[in-house]
């Protein structure tokens, strides 16, 4: 949705319980007035349109006990927190990013980890690189080429959220998907933490069930 500069005369009480609601939504007077305008003329604006999206997810994922949904930083993100079971219980971070202008990738999840532990990071680097060859080989070519892509850094994996081909998914559609996507990601982590796994085969049956089980690709 392209923006443009324009002059508004605003009484000043108004502007004033504008800075404040801003302030307390963690967005800007700007962006603020351009939304309730756009609600008030029916308008979907992008942050809009990601909060029904983060509403879809909180409802799917915040009443799992595994899970503490953190306050947003701004419109477009927002973070989920989960306890590994491990050793000391190490906390792990969901950072779900809606682009504003989706073309090819519509977000990316971003997996934020803090640990000392040598072997913590050997493991999760292990468990990532398992996932990523297990979703080249089974989901990659529904996708448009390099439309899902990974990055691994210091205390960080990244990966893009996208639409399979020739498909168009609704805010529904895709805050399931988000949230069956995470929760399966964190639930096979912890599971691979704590030994269930006793092979990589016994990974790839457990990822392939919930393929299986009618969720939407993303």
């Amino acid at each position: 949705m392209k923006k443009n500069m324009y002059s508004l005369m605003l009484a000043e009480d108004v502007i004033n319980a504008i800075d404040a609601l801003a302030n307390e939504k963690n967005t800007n007077r700007s962006n603020l007035v351009n939304q309730i305008l756009a609600e008030y003329v029916s308008l979907t604006t992008p942050e809009k349109h990601v909060r029904n999206i983060f509403d879809i997810i909180e409802q799917m994922i915040g009443n799992r006990d595994s899970f503490l949904l953190y306050s947003q930083p701004n419109d477009m993100t927002m973070s989920i927190k989960s306890s590994l079971k491990y050793h000391y219980r190490p906390t792990i971070r969901y950072e779900v990013e809606m682009y504003r202008t989706p073309k090819e990738t519509i977000g990316e999840l971003k997996i934020i980890f803090r640990t000392q532990s040598a072997e913590l990071l050997l493991e999760l680097t292990r468990f990532f690189k398992i996932w990523i060859q297990l979703e080249n080989i089974y989901i990659q070519h529904f996708f448009a080429k390099d439309a899902i892509s990974y990055g691994m850094e210091n205390g960080k994996f990244l990966r893009t959220f996208a639409v399979p081909n020739d498909s168009d998914y609704s805010e529904e559609q895709i805050g399931n998907a988000i949230s069956n996507y995470i929760a399966t990601f964190d639930e096979m982590l912890k599971s691979y933490l704590s030994g269930k796994f006793n092979s990589t085969q016994d990974i790839e049956k457990r990822y392939l069930s919930y393929l299986n089980s009618g969720v939407q690709l993303i």
